[in-house]
């Protein structure tokens, strides 16, 4: 086997922990700022799963390195192309405007509008989005290939697909944000600071929020995972107690203060039971009419129709649409006054903790 030196070399090309414009140009073509800009390719820690899955691969499956260097390649190549466009952090001057990342909040604070934003958004961060789900996909063959060519352990195996769901909760984070920047309950002065951090998200594409906050919600993902709900009340009593034992101290902190607020409550049962708040209430009644305590998981269908089931997927996939599907219905019944959760549960739960945190910060400002 050859030693680490020779692997290093091999790999250099994908070393890279932030790939800014002066990473792909000539020194005289820049323009030097203090602001620093660009996507991250690989996090330091991801570096570090790229070395040691070629390191594994050269001992148990070298035919497979060419491939994911290729894949690996098409990332960074990726990155170069989206380097050439102006930085989100800076003054710039566009084809008939000028733009500053003062005005950019400001406009994304007042634009009220429902719909799709796509059209709204800079190129940046459109290309950026299509950037981060690449990634995702380039991480999942990783995971792949760690379990089955290159004969790594549960755990090592596991350390991609955490790495691959916490990506897809910085591409979650975006839709997050847009909903919470257009809360007019929310205070003007977390609005900007959310925009502020959805800015910086499609700059990097990478987000520290929720790089603090996605393992919180993987876990409560995977315990909700775990779960045999019996559909009867529908209440989720008993189901809320597994998700919140040895949870995170924020996630016990969000239960204690917003469970009892209806729509809160309503999104925690949506999430809980992969049924709609509709389909929840529609079976409670049915459930109610015909007297039946109780049924299982598989028994849904035969009250609800053939095409509904709930979800037990690990699939990082699955759950994301999921979530889109929560937070269309969302979005519909919001925009026509119906009845139900107008967020989602990730929606509350980040929000909690970023005010959270505001407050912990102001708290701290007066102290000093």
């Amino acid at each position: 086997m050859e030693d680490k030196e020779d692997i290093k070399q091999d790999t250099s090309q994908f070393e890279f922990t932030s790939v800014s414009i002066d990473t792909f140009f000539d020194e005289e073509e820049i323009k030097k700022d203090a602001v620093e800009t660009g996507i991250i390719v690989l996090t330091t820690h991801q570096e570090e799963l790229v070395y040691k899955l070629l390191e594994a691969l050269k001992k148990h499956a070298p035919d497979r390195i060419e491939r994911i260097q290729g894949r690996l390649d098409d990332i960074a190549n990726l990155a170069k192309a989206i380097a050439r466009f102006p930085s989100l952090l800076e003054r710039t001057n566009l084809t008939s405007t000028v733009r500053t990342p003062e005005a950019l909040v400001e406009s994304i604070i007042s634009y009220q509008k429902d719909g799709d934003t796509t059209m709204h958004m800079p190129s940046k961060a459109t290309l950026g989005r299509g950037f981060l789900v690449a990634k995702i996909h380039t991480f999942y063959s990783m995971m792949r290939l760690a379990k089955d060519f290159a004969c790594m352990s549960e755990a090592e195996v596991k350390e991609y697909s955490d790495e691959t769901v916490s990506m897809m909760f910085t591409l979650m984070a975006e839709d997050v944000y847009l909903n919470l920047i257009k809360d007019q309950t929310l205070s003007m002065d977390l609005r900007r600071q959310l925009a502020n951090a959805l800015i910086i998200l499609w700059e990097h594409r990478s987000d520290q929020n929720i790089s603090d906050i996605a393992p919180v919600l993987q876990s409560v993902w995977s315990a909700r995972r775990k779960l045999a709900p019996a559909f009867g009340t529908m209440m989720g009593t008993s189901e809320l107690l597994l998700v919140s034992i040895q949870m995170d101290t924020q996630w016990t902190q969000f239960i204690k203060a917003r469970l009892g607020d209806q729509d809160v409550s309503h999104a925690m049962e949506e999430f809980l039971f992969g049924l709609s708040y509709e389909q929840i209430q529609h079976l409670r009644e049915i459930l109610k009419q015909q007297q039946v305590k109780a049924i299982g998981r598989d028994e849904i269908k035969t009250y609800l129709g053939d095409g509904v089931k709930t979800d037990i997927s690990q699939d990082y996939r699955d759950f994301y649409m999921l979530y889109t599907i929560r937070r269309d219905n969302a979005r519909a019944r919001q925009r026509l006054h119906l009845e139900g959760p107008k967020q989602t549960l990730e929606d509350y739960f980040i929000r909690f903790v970023l005010e959270q945190n505001k407050e912990k910060q102001k708290n701290d400002t007066f102290a000093k």
